[in-house]
């Protein structure tokens, strides 16, 4: 077994800075799979499961094949997989190397797809044979190599290798030239463009074991096992595997979220920890009561954003409900204690972070008044190191010494955080600033609205109307009359969108965010509801 450098040669006296043995991949399964070799790492679907030699010996194994094609520290290998064995394992081998792991989403297709090949800098793609046929045509960029999983036909002019070809043996593996430390690139992730191109997040092992490590997240243990149900090419998916392993723990890997099959599978795999991200918790508690509801095992349950759902959830599930802030980019700066009670905060600021609202000049607002949220960290490389290849949205987002996140928030007296909208989102209605996050968490309050984004559109008067378009419960069917007077009953008149346009589903971009900017553009079609002229006008009242 490889040997971890020694906690004496941390070459520096920075306490925030940790030993690379408490936060870089390979010294961390090394250790773990020699102190604890027998303990369960990950679980699966059907009922298999790794132990941390398991793992290790997977993981040296498949990162000798990646060396054997060239691959060595410092390395971009981009990996087009479905969540699944083969993606965790492909992972943690590109960072035993000193690689750097560069995740794309399966739904990449024509320009997107062109568009990070180039970014990625890769010469190695590792690829399902299905997603294959999508590069016919397609400009590749740098890449040569393709590994691939599964059927399917690559295009020619590449050098194909079968995944399960891809292994070697540990003397084979060189020593490494200098130890990986905790501020070289792990990762690049790449967020949603929902107004432009994505951009590659350079995440440091430093910045993705801060992310949600046992600092950030406290009250995660080592004895617990975290549901992964959000796809490896997103912070969710990629991120609690790596901090339940920097525990010692473990994980239960589920391919595809699944309302229906959501609780027996915790239950079956022995899940404590879950994360319940946009409409995950509404789908759950708009499932009708069973016998599933109780008895799964679930202990703590983390919900972005927090919900009216979140009483109700606790109360029925006995789950303890913890909501954050956190984004690709930074590092869970807002964590609340368990079951909040102030409805629709993201909880506090935790300890090692700094936190300011601030106005268009990054001069700070008043508590209580909107404001942009900034973020700095007292720990180098804790929150991202930039955007790969883009330096002006390096220099835009880390202006004047502070990330800037994009983010309107509001806080209160005592110190708590609510998220009023992203910056670009908010509406402006004959005067009344108003908050499309708001109005969506009170439209899905519906019982049978499933999703619901909330838009701008043009008035005939000045500024903006307020258009919802929403996606109803399966077998549900939307009464917009009905939908209006129930928001009219919960929210200042001004608030009540004039517009209602149903879908079967809302458009969402390759990392599953609604696409605003495509609902924008096709305004109001003539599908959509009109809430004046069905004679439903709402006034402020008189006092």
């Amino acid at each position: 077994m490889a040997e971890a450098p020694a906690a004496q040669d941390k070459g520096h006296t920075d306490p925030r800075v940790l030993d690379r043995r408490k936060c870089v991949l390979r010294y961390l399964l090394d250790d773990f799979a020699a102190s604890q070799p027998d303990a369960v790492y990950a679980v699966f679907e059907d009922g298999g499961q790794w132990t941390y030699a398991q793992l290790r010996a997977l993981v040296v194994s498949k990162a000798a094949g990646f060396a054997r094609l060239g691959v060595k520290r410092g390395d971009h290998v981009a990996v087009w997989l479905p969540n699944g064995r083969e993606a965790l394992i492909t992972f943690y081998a590109i960072n035993y190397l000193g690689g750097v792991f560069v995740p794309f989403n399966t739904a990449y297709r024509g320009s997107i797809l062109e568009h990070v090949l180039a970014n990625s800098d890769a010469t190695v793609l590792v690829a399902h044979g299905g997603l294959l046929d999508r590069l016919e045509g397609a400009d590749t960029a740098a890449v040569t190599t393709i590994v691939q999983l599964g059927q399917g036909t690559a295009p020619a002019g590449f050098a194909v290798h079968a995944f399960e070809d891809v292994t070697g043996e540990e003397a084979e593996l060189a020593p490494l030239d200098r130890p990986i430390e905790p501020w070289d690139t792990q990762s690049i992730i790449y967020t949603s463009g929902t107004t432009g191109p994505s951009k590659g997040v350079l995440s440091s092992y430093l910045h993705l074991y801060t992310n949600a490590g046992p600092e950030s997240w406290h009250f995660v243990g080592r004895e617990d096992r975290f549901l992964v149900n959000m796809p490896i090419f997103h912070i969710g998916g990629l991120g609690i595997p790596f901090v339940m392993l920097a525990r010692g723990g473990s994980i239960a890997l589920m391919e595809n979220f699944s309302t229906d099959t959501f609780w027996d599978f915790v239950k079956r795999t022995g899940c404590t920890t879950i994360f319940l991200l946009g409409v995950m918790a509404t789908f759950l508690i708009k499932r009708p009561p069973g016998p599933e509801d109780t008895g799964h095992g679930v202990k703590k349950a983390f919900m972005v954003p927090l919900t009216e759902a979140a009483g109700p959830f606790h109360e029925r599930f006995g789950i303890d409900v913890y909501t954050i802030f956190n984004m690709t980019e930074i590092s869970s700066p807002i964590v609340s204690e368990a079951n909040p009670v102030k409805l629709g905060t993201c909880g506090k600021v935790r300890p090692g972070v700094d936190v300011r609202l601030v106005d268009g000049s990054d001069c700070e607002v008043p508590i209580g008044t909107v404001g942009e949220m900034i973020v700095r960290t007292d720990r180098p490389w804790a929150m991202n190191s930039g955007y790969h290849k883009n330096p002006e949205a390096t220099a835009k987002a880390w202006r004047n010494g502070w990330f800037h996140t994009g983010d309107a928030f509001r806080c209160d007296a005592e110190g708590y955080f609510y998220f009023v909208d992203r910056v670009k989102d908010a509406i402006r209605r004959r005067g009344e600033n108003i908050s499309s996050f708001e109005v969506e968490s009170d439209v899905t309050a519906h019982p049978d609205v499933r999703e619901a984004a909330v838009i701008g559109v043009p008035s005939e008067y000045s500024e903006d109307e307020v258009m919802a378009v929403i996606a109803p419960v399966p077998g549900a069917t939307i009464d917009p009359v009905a939908l209006s007077e129930f928001l009219a009953a919960r929210m200042p008149y001004f608030m009540v969108p004039r517009y209602i346009r149903v879908l079967p589903e809302l458009p969402k971009t390759p990392t599953a965010k609604v696409m605003k900017a495509e609902l924008r553009a096709e305004g109001i079609t003539p599908d959509t509801w009109d809430r004046e002229k069905a004679g439903m006008r709402l006034k402020k009242e008189r006092l």
